[in-house]
């Protein structure tokens, strides 16, 4: 007898975001066609209790995922600050630094007893969008996403036929330390001159203050912007739009996605799909652009999405 094979069985995927203040969990059942949430959780991270509060802090947060889904957990995705190193197989470039040069995923694979996934945050934005956001609906079948988080600092993640990809070091899509300008002065890596000593928010904020004196948000330079003569902010927003052009540019050169989706609180700047784009053109190696610069449809749940998506 002849049995017929089902093509588009659910997956049910599990995924945690490990954020600085909180934990974010989330039970994804996933088809070919679309997918649902099954259940969210969130809880505090409390890292100022340290590396091993961290990991008991995970672990109480599957298991109450696993229980309230009622299906076991047989692959857990992570979203993390910084990234593994492919070599050490240690977290390095967190800013919750108690995780720095720490073996999480093979703590966590310990006692969870479990196999673990763990990619760069900016990473699972990316994938996230790329799968499941806002890219599918506007660019369907594109082979190459770039992942933009454009906040307090500069971040990016590279999707490959529907995979992340992490690169030799663990640190694809880190265009945010690639080198911009000098005028950027000193970046916290080491080196000067970085994309995020330029274009993230905190530094927008900071050059708006070495031209008015004045220290404001960066949605307050931007209220100024549309609504006075104000000089200092024109010039905040001009030198925005100027090096983002430089910025993308140079990973279009390289990646030539077939979409670039922009996150972070800079990425809702809507100068940036219009004006930002014509920048972008200005630099490029190519007579037109036409690569699709896409709002994130998940929004700051994107991460933790994607995470889920790691176990896809």
């Amino acid at each position: 007898m002849k049995t017929e094979t089902k093509t588009n069985a659910p997956q049910i995927l599990y995924g945690i975001d490990l954020g600085g203040t909180k934990i974010e969990g989330i039970v994804l059942e996933k088809t070919s066609t679309d997918f649902k949430v099954i259940e969210r959780l969130r809880i505090p991270t409390e890292q100022q209790k340290g590396y091993h509060h961290i990991l008991q802090q995970i672990e109480t947060l599957a298991r109450e995922l696993e229980q309230k889904c009622g299906v076991a957990i047989t692959s857990l995705g992570i979203g993390t600050p910084g990234t593994l190193d492919p070599k050490t197989e240690t977290l390095k470039n967190s800013n919750t630094v108690c995780l720095n040069g720490k073996p999480i995923r093979y703590d966590l694979e310990k006692r969870l007893g479990l196999p673990i996934k763990i990619a760069n945050d900016a990473n699972c934005f990316a994938l996230a969008e790329a799968t499941l956001g806002s890219v599918p609906e506007t660019v369907p079948g594109a082979e190459v996403v770039f992942g933009v988080i454009m906040g307090t600092g500069v971040g990016g993640g590279v999707v490959v036929h529907g995979k992340s990809l992490q690169g030799k070091h663990g640190i694809g899509g880190e265009w945010g330390h690639n080198f911009l300008d000098a005028s950027g002065g000193d970046c916290y890596c080491g080196r000067q001159g970085c994309v995020e000593t330029i274009i993230s928010g905190t530094a927008l904020e900071r050059f708006y203050e070495q031209k008015s004196g004045n220290r404001k948000t960066l949605k307050a330079i931007m209220e100024l912007y549309r609504t006075e003569n104000d000089p200092n902010a024109k010039a905040t927003v001009a030198r925005l739009l100027d090096y983002f052009g430089k910025g993308i540019a140079s990973i279009i050169n390289i990646l030539d996605p077939q979409a670039i989706v922009l996150g972070g609180g800079v990425g809702n700047i809507d100068l940036l799909y219009t004006e930002g784009v014509a920048s972008v053109r200005r630099h490029i190696f190519n007579d037109t652009l036409e690569t699709e610069f896409l709002k994130p449809k998940l929004g700051d749940s994107a991460g933790v999405f994607g995470a889920a998506m790691l176990t896809a």
